[in-house]
């Protein structure tokens, strides 16, 4: 899933695209898609994007009040069509058509159908009024070093309430650099603890960041390929040459480095001890 160095670098490419343009039409083409119904999708046709921004993982055209935003989910990825096409593709949510400009087509790979857009208007936060602090901000440090929350930390940095634009990625591999356990619980974490995932954090965010600031266009399909130890079960940990392994569960995977986390212990995988049964 796209997480918060993504979605930026994303941000930052589709401003230097769209930032000035005239929005000519919004051709929804998975019906899920649209979450929203009031202000009408016509209601934004004319008007100019005065910027396009990033809160957690979506994306924001500002058009001077009113907003678009978008959430790629697990598998939303984004196309930019120079020249705009006419056809309906079978992966597309959204194409978006802009006077002059190029066309961004959101499409959806996979089953979920959880990628969509959203059409606020002014004063309405819609689903950015529930997200957590930036990852990397003052008031997330602020409760990860004061907190008493009993939820593995793992849980607790995927949870978008609790702290906004973390996925699986960026958590593995921040409790990969911080030598934590993904099953510690926050509240039974040292302040030493503590201080470590809070760098490691700012730190693969911002190595992430960089990395992603690399590409241009859209968002290709193949992502991720930086991350340290996140979807590398099998492979040599980098820091001590030790094999990592997963926790698989239905939709995700947990990947981390016994030696360097967890004291040389093997956490259960739920998947493979089902199996057992």
């Amino acid at each position: 899933m796209p997480e918060m160095p993504e979605m930026q670098a994303l941000a930052e490419r589709l401003d230097e695209v769209y930032r000035g343009a005239t929005l000519k039409s919004a051709q929804p083409i998975q019906f899920s898609g649209l979450k929203t119904f009031d202000p009408p999708v016509e209601s934004l046709i004319g008007k100019k994007v005065k910027g396009v921004g990033r809160r957690g993982k979506f994306v924001v055209f500002d058009f001077g009040g009113p907003r678009l935003l978008f959430h790629l989910s697990q598998g939303g990825r984004v196309d930019i069509e120079d020249p705009p096409k006419r056809t309906r593709p079978k992966f597309g949510v959204v194409r978006l058509n802009f006077e002059s400009r190029p066309a961004m087509l959101m499409k959806e790979f996979g089953t979920e159908r959880k990628a969509g857009w959203w059409i606020l208007a002014a004063g309405d936060d819609g689903p950015l009024e529930k997200l957590g602090p930036e990852p990397t901000s003052d008031e997330f440090e602020a409760l990860l070093m004061t907190s008493t929350d009993g939820r593995r930390i793992h849980t607790l940095l995927r949870d978008q309430k609790t702290v906004s634009g973390v996925g699986r990625g960026y958590a593995d591999d921040a409790l990969h650099r911080a030598k934590l356990s993904p099953y510690a619980s926050l509240k039974s974490m040292s302040e030493d603890d503590r201080g470590r995932l809070v760098e490691a954090l700012r730190e693969v965010m911002a190595e992430g960041l960089e990395y992603e600031r690399k590409r241009s266009g859209g968002l290709p399909t193949k992502i991720g390929d930086h991350w340290i130890v996140h979807g590398r079960f099998g492979e040599p940990c980098p820091r001590c040459g030790e094999r990592l392994q997963r926790v698989s569960y239905e939709s995700h995977e947990i990947a981390y480095c016994p030696k360097c986390q967890t004291g040389g212990k093997i956490l259960a995988d739920r998947r493979l001890s089902r199996l057992l049964k």
